[in-house]
């Protein structure tokens, strides 16, 4: 399952996290507290939160998304193994979404 990005009204950017799958969302928040992961690191984290294991296909279909979605980056860290971390865009949205949680303006 996979949310699609949602533009906003220049078209280049997504409005936030709404669009999201809650996966997708808590694929962010891990990246938001220790940024330029591995794959295999995010998995184990969101394994520990579910209390689950998590499908490799599931983790990095998701991941392909949010980097689609320009929220995540992508580099390759060397032959085997890609580096994942948070576009600006991303941590604006994550900031946004605190706000709203917290209480307050959103915008």
């Amino acid at each position: 399952m996979s949310a699609k990005c949602a533009p906003d009204r220049d078209g280049d950017e997504p409005t936030g996290l709404a669009d999201l799958t809650a996966f997708q969302r808590d694929l962010l928040w891990a990246l938001s507290h220790d940024n330029a992961r591995k794959g295999t690191a995010l998995k184990a984290d969101l394994a520990d939160y579910y209390g689950e294991a998590i499908n490799h296909s599931r983790l990095y279909q998701n991941l392909d998304t949010l980097v689609e979605c320009n929220l995540v980056a992508k580099r390759a860290r060397d032959r085997r193994t890609n580096e994942y971390s948070l576009t600006e865009v991303a941590r604006r949205a994550l900031e946004a979404r605190r706000a709203w949680q917290a209480g307050g303006d959103a915008a």
